[in-house]
């Protein structure tokens, strides 16, 4: 900030982030320190390339005026991104109530007596901000994910295939719990099929010794295969189960 006895000037640097092909824009921020009305106009050395909005302005006791500085569109940028070219601001006191439209080029003659202040201001060109990596800063590229994290944040491998390999421990006593219970449930439904068997067969049985004491005891060597049969059934399902 300029400490000049009529205006502060902030900042005293003109800076551009420089595009090609692109107007830029800085503001200056004019403060007047003092109880008068202050008068201002801008130059620069290179009028061609840029644009000063106001170039003139009276500033009224104890307010401010923004000054809007544009640099027009350059095809090439400079070697180093260094700028040769100056502005200068010059300020004089002037009578109460006074406007842009009192101002001219008498007022800043020093030489008819006025006493002006003046501050030089350079001009400074940045580079336009870089685009954030669209890759985390540390991480390898075509690096395949790790499986767990260890204590440092990284992920181990050794960890992951000890995990993997608990969960194959887990599951693999369900998968057999699985399988017992369908045995069982299986098993369990033929031997109740073999039940009702073997209480189908007893009724028959019961009604061919009715048969027989009525033909004299004619189907003995029947009831002797059909013992038999009842026996083999049973004989299965006991060993099954």
């Amino acid at each position: 900030m300029s400490t000049g006895e009529l205006l502060s000037i902030e900042p005293l640097e003109l800076k551009f982030v420089f595009e090609l092909k692109k107007q830029i824009s800085c503001s200056l921020q004019l403060s007047n320190k003092t109880e008068s009305y202050v008068a201002f106009k801008v130059k620069t050395t290179n009028p061609k390339k840029y644009c000063v909005r106001p170039n003139t302005g009276v500033v009224s006791p104890g307010s401010t005026c923004d000054v809007i500085v544009t640099m027009q569109a350059q095809k090439e940028a400079p070697a180093d991104m260094q700028c040769k070219d100056k502005f200068l601001l010059q300020s004089v006191k002037t009578f109460d109530g006074a406007t842009a439209k009192d101002i001219n080029a008498e007022m800043f003659n020093k030489e008819a007596g006025h006493v002006v202040e003046e501050c030089k201001l350079k001009v400074v060109y940045s580079p336009p901000a870089q685009p954030p990596s669209p890759v985390p800063e540390g991480s390898e590229e075509g690096s395949s994910p790790r499986g767990s994290i260890s204590e440092n944040g990284n992920f181990n491998d050794t960890e992951l295939n000890t995990a993997t390999r608990g969960y194959v421990d887990r599951s693999e006593p369900q998968d057999k719990s699985a399988e017992a219970r369908a045995l069982i449930a299986k098993l369990t439904e033929e031997k109740n099929s073999a039940l009702q068997q073997n209480n189908k067969l007893r009724q028959e049985l019961e009604l061919l010794k009715r048969d027989g004491r009525k033909n004299g005891g004619g189907v003995s060597f029947l009831l002797v295969i059909l013992i038999g049969l009842i026996g083999i059934m049973l004989g299965y399902i006991i060993k099954k189960t």
